[in-house]
């Protein structure tokens, strides 16, 4: 367990510690995942609906497709040109565990941020413990914008690009539930821990891995590999690549200034140390 001074700790004592901020975070997720398996129905017939086409993001693009001209857009379809299938025994037993666990692991990253903290921030500074005090609430709001990007933007387009696309029409969609359910997983998680990015960068400028000219120098390069990640993660036309590499871009930007703020303090610390002494 934790001690009160981190520096009287040995190496074995700090892994014991770790030990119990991990049984404490599976615990979590796991108490979490089961109430969400408990909650079947909901998930699976309101939570994954980027299969109807009356989900919002659906109605959206089908107006602003309307408006634009294009009036036989597949997002103003009565329905997805597919089905979903279950063709192994185990296959819808599997979709409800891991997507249980899954949603426990949404649910709960406030408290799993929450314990990581409680192992690192012992051996930080009084003033670092000070600066870092929303780190938690932050992280938590990045993450669940993210999620949300990931489930109303990334996730309904890929599904209605993958979903309608054909290359011959005597080929027919029916898709495994593993896949769809991974789908919807992959793009959310992902894009959850994408929209950490600031508070990655935040850290890394604190231990001079990053610095806000580094970040500058390689904005190029960092733009390159968003829009190639965007290409990857979305189906390939422009608007959606588009649509999910400008929040990333952003974050980008939103990251050079937090890592110019943090050097900032770092340079009057050092300033105000070397006047003390």
């Amino acid at each position: 367990m934790a001690k009160n001074n981190v520096n009287e700790m040995s190496f074995l004592d700090h892994l014991e510690d770790l030990r119990w901020h991990l049984i404490r975070i599976f615990t979590a997720i796991v108490i979490c995942g089961f109430v969400a398996f408990l909650f079947k129905d909901f998930i699976f017939h309101i939570i994954f609906a980027p299969t109807k086409m009356g989900f919002p993001t659906y109605k959206t693009l089908c107006q602003v497709s309307q408006f634009f001209g294009f009036n036989d857009s597949t997002f103003c379809s009565d329905e997805f040109p597919f089905i979903i299938q279950s063709r192994k025994f185990a296959s819808q037993f599997s979709a409800h565990i891991w997507t249980s666990f899954y949603a426990g692991f949404i649910i709960s990253f406030p408290y799993v941020l929450y314990q990581l903290w409680k192992f690192i921030s012992p051996g930080m500074k009084t003033n670092e413990r000070k600066h870092s005090r929303g780190f938690i609430i932050i992280s938590s709001i990045l993450f669940f914008i993210g999620v949300l990007f990931g489930y109303y933007i990334i996730s309904p387009l890929s599904i209605n690009f993958l979903g309608t696309y054909q290359v011959s029409d005597q080929v027919d969609n029916q898709f495994d539930l593993d896949n769809y359910v991974g789908l919807i997983r992959a793009s959310v998680i992902a894009s959850g821990i994408i929209f950490e990015l600031p508070i990655i960068i935040y850290f890394l400028t604190k231990v001079g891995l990053v610095t806000p000219e580094f970040l500058k120098k390689y904005r190029k390069f960092a733009l390159v590999i968003v829009l190639v990640f965007s290409a990857i993660i979305t189906p390939p036309d422009i608007a959606s690549q588009i649509i999910v590499a400008i929040p990333i871009l952003i974050l980008y930007q939103v990251s050079i200034f937090i890592s110019k703020m943090v050097v900032k303090n770092q340079k009057k610390k050092q300033k105000k140390d070397v006047k003390v002494s």
